[in-house]
């Protein structure tokens, strides 16, 4: 990046010290960046070395170091390490990027990475694995939980993927801003990967609105397993531990309720499915070649919920399709257009599995049995169902 004609009217010590920190962040890209301590070093205040950095060099400290970034991407691409990359580009809005393969230099242009880009990309990656060369993905470390069962099901081929491992400091719902009553959404920022920003700053048509970036993450955010990537081959920033809920605190309301109260909570949620197949789509544990609910031999296949019965059985049978292989990676809720909590199903079986069994995590290595599938003499027997009610 060269300068762009405003340096005369930048000090000659503040020119110098702008100068080292683009050395340093060119050595740094990979790190997390935090903007304070980068201010520090340029002994400045945040402000001031954010508006004369992009006086000097045309462009925000984000904006760069996400270039370095995909300048490395650009270096894999171009010595034939990876023959794609699989991450994110901006999609209509600003809050909602989409996941999408880029195959040139060229392509990387329009990849993004920032708050917004929730989607867990680990499923894509089966379709991935069948074509010819390396696929380069961007997996948070939530992401890597969904590989490595992907990796044990055999539904991944390891050798076909390059994983770099992305920083994350929570993962944003615009749904969850929109409940603050804001309206009317331009723009926002905060939401860049550069530092501990704790506020997001938002553009709307009726003026600036403010709101803190935890109160605008999503659900599985606040109960996150951890800032470890579990599975990789490079690492590209610094992840947040953003937990401060317990994981199960949900599931237990729902189990101190009476089994009238149970019936309609879920039905109340429940019946707002419109059968868009969102939640099957995106799961990485349903991965079958055809969904049983695609098959024209039963009146599954049909979208609309014609009774009661089938507005119950599509969640209620895919529950039960991906216990014990579920690693909690919250995106069947994520995805819901009508907002069903449908985690808690999920989670529910994780509950007692770990109850039943040990604690256990799925996709937390690529090699360990399920307690599903690995039979021990210390098994609960089938009465405790009885047992418990």
């Amino acid at each position: 990046l060269s300068l762009v004609g405003s340096e005369m009217c930048i000090r000659d010590r503040d020119q110098e010290a702008l100068q080292s920190l683009k050395h340093f962040l060119l050595q740094n890209y990979s790190a997390q960046v935090d903007l304070q301590r980068l201010a520090q070093m340029c002994y400045m205040s945040k402000s001031k070395l954010t508006y004369l950095f992009r006086m000097l060099y045309g462009t925000t400290i984000y904006e760069f170091i996400l270039a370095c970034r995909i300048d490395r991407a650009k270096e894999l691409l171009a010595d034939g390490t990876v023959a794609r990359v699989l991450g994110w580009k901006a999609g209509d809005l600003s809050y909602n990027p989409e996941p999408a393969y880029f195959e040139t230099e060229e392509s990387l242009k329009d990849f993004v990475y920032n708050g917004f880009c929730g989607a867990n990309l680990s499923k894509y990656m089966i379709e991935a694995s069948k074509l010819e060369g390396k696929t380069l993905v961007c997996l948070k470390p939530c992401d890597t939980y969904s590989f490595n069962q992907l990796i044990k099901e055999h539904r991944v081929d390891r050798e076909k993927a390059y994983i770099i491992g992305v920083g994350c400091k929570g993962k944003l719902d615009i749904e969850r801003i929109r409940k603050q009553g804001i309206k009317g959404i331009e723009s926002i920022s905060g939401a860049e990967i550069t530092d501990e920003a704790e506020t997001l700053t938002i553009q709307t048509i009726y003026g600036e609105k403010t709101c803190a970036y935890k109160d605008a993450m999503l659900e599985r955010c606040h109960v996150c397993k951890g800032k470890e990537h579990k599975i990789y081959d490079e690492l590209i920033g610094e992840s947040k531990d953003t937990k401060d809920a317990d994981r199960f605190a949900e599931v237990e309301k729902i189990e101190a309720m009476s089994p009238e109260e149970k019936f309609a909570f879920f039905q109340s949620q429940l019946s707002k499915c419109i059968r868009c197949n969102a939640c099957r789509n995106v799961c990485p544990a349903c991965s079958c070649r055809k969904c049983v609910f695609d098959s024209n031999k039963f009146d599954s296949a049909q979208k609309a919920n014609v009774d009661s019965f089938e507005e119950k059985m599509f969640h209620i049978i895919r529950a039960f399709h991906v216990a014990g292989r579920c690693t909690d990676c919250g995106e069947c809720s994520r995805v819901c257009p009508q907002g069903i909590p449908l985690h808690l199903f999920n989670r529910k079986f994780i509950k007692d599995i770990d109850t039943f069994y040990g604690e256990y995590q799925a996709g937390e290595d690529s090699t360990s049995k399920g307690p599903l599938t690995n039979f021990t003499f210390e098994d609960v027997e089938p009465s405790i169902v009885a047992e418990r009610g």
